[in-house]
């Protein structure tokens, strides 16, 4: 326990979660080996940290270290960046150039986002794997190199075998062994303590003091899920470090500072729960409304699309001209497309009803009930829970900013 403390403390990594301590004990015990080595992870859960780790505690950690990120090489230029090429191989190579590969030969190479290689290049990479050769671009001269491999993805590897996007003897070449890093939200109990950190050290960086959160805020922390783990814990802390006068930070402040809280936000009181919640559910149906009415305009436009020159309806389209209009009586001696274009070129028609003795308006596509006006309340609470900010309340919403603001003109708010 002692020992892995220690690379804790050597390597800055923050956490007592005892999966965090099951990956950096399995890392602990294959450095010395030569084995390769596949990282898997979400993205932002310091997998980078765990090849640091292997070359550090390896017979190699006197050798060069490399760490290559293959998702931002061209797919063009990868091959020289790793293998290297001969002068001439292809145009602007005015001279040789040696590669990763040889450049740290006898130590480490770190391939991160080892998923985006391209197909040719992975080929290049099994052969490094299978006996330590390989071919500088534009040469026939065979190199040898005694490298050790780290490398590591965020993908799902066996659906990328599946699609064909990666080769399934590679993957069993990198994945000798695979050391898994559990997402952030499975390490609730190092949440806090990475926030803590995280807020020490913007302190000291920015010369200011340090945040603090209240217990309901420390309560909303620990159940936001972050999907993008500790980098995305670490850019909020900052933010809110910079941006709050006030160092003591409460649950609605950082509420503003979580991307789509309000589908994680937990329970923080009790008092007028059922009215909140009938609230939530009533917005929520006016939301559906409104993309109802969409989706009754799209099928619309998408059933006169589907017309004939001819005016007549394909065989296989009558089905859902059929369905779209099903709540209408249809004559026997009428055609779908008389019908159809009869009620497309009419969107409102009078229906006399003698009881109450006075014309009813019939909408064919709007729904019967003021959409606008829940509309208009819709976008008046969300402006109020969001304090007034448009690009917080226009995503709430499901809406674009420039859409939000239209609508703002529009109902005059």
């Amino acid at each position: 326990m002692d020992n892995l403390n220690s690379i804790k403390q050597r390597f800055g990594i923050i956490g007592n979660d005892e999966k965090l301590n099951r990956t950096l004990q399995k890392a602990i015990r294959v450095a010395p080996t030569d084995i390769s080595v596949l990282v898997t992870g979400e993205s932002g859960v310091g997998k980078e940290s765990i090849p640091k780790i292997i070359h550090a505690l390896s017979h190699r950690k006197h050798k060069k270290y490399i760490a290559v990120n293959c998702g931002a090489i061209p797919e063009g230029t990868i091959d020289s960046e790793l293998f290297g090429h001969e002068k001439g191989a292809f145009t602007g190579a005015t001279q040789t150039r040696n590669g990763y590969f040889e450049v740290a030969d006898g130590g480490t190479i770190f391939l991160d986002e080892v998923g985006e290689l391209p197909l040719t290049t992975q080929v290049r990479l099994l052969r490094v794997l299978e006996n330590g050769e390989f071919l500088k671009v534009g040469s026939s001269k065979v190199q040898k190199t005694a490298i050790r491999i780290v490398a590591a993805t965020n993908l799902n590897m066996m659906q990328a075998i599946e699609k064909g996007k990666f080769r399934e003897d590679l993957y069993y070449r990198l994945s000798t062994i695979e050391i898994n890093i559990p997402p952030l939200r499975n390490r609730k109990e190092d949440i806090h303590l990475l926030f803590r950190k995280f807020a020490s050290d913007f302190a000291q960086k920015y010369s200011m003091p340090t945040i603090r959160l209240t217990n309901e805020a420390v309560n909303l922390l620990l159940n936001y899920p972050f999907k993008g783990n500790i980098r995305q814990l670490r850019n909020i802390t900052e933010q809110i470090s910079v941006i709050e006068q006030n160092r003591t930070i409460n649950a609605q402040i950082l509420q503003s500072y979580l991307p789509n809280n309000t589908s994680f936000l937990p329970s923080l009181t009790t008092v007028n729960s059922n009215e909140s919640s009938f609230a939530n559910e009533r917005e929520i149906f006016y939301k559906i409304m409104l993309d109802m009415r969409s989706d009754i305009n799209d099928l619309k436009k998408l059933t006169l699309d589907l017309m004939q020159n001819n005016g007549e309806v394909k065989s296989d389209n009558k089905n859902l001209v059929q369905k779209i209009y099903q709540n209408f009586q249809e004559s026997e001696n009428e055609t779908n497309v008389e019908i159809l274009q009869a009620r497309i070129n009419e969107p409102e028609r009078k229906t006399y009803t003698s009881n109450k003795n006075k014309y009813e308006d019939t909408k064919i596509i709007e729904p019967t009930i003021s959409l606008q006006q829940k509309e208009e309340e819709m976008i008046i609470n969300a402006l109020e829970r969001n304090k007034g900010k448009r690009k917080l309340a226009a995503k709430e919403l499901g809406i674009s900013e420039r859409t939000l603001y239209r609508k703002i003109k529009q109902f005059d708010i």
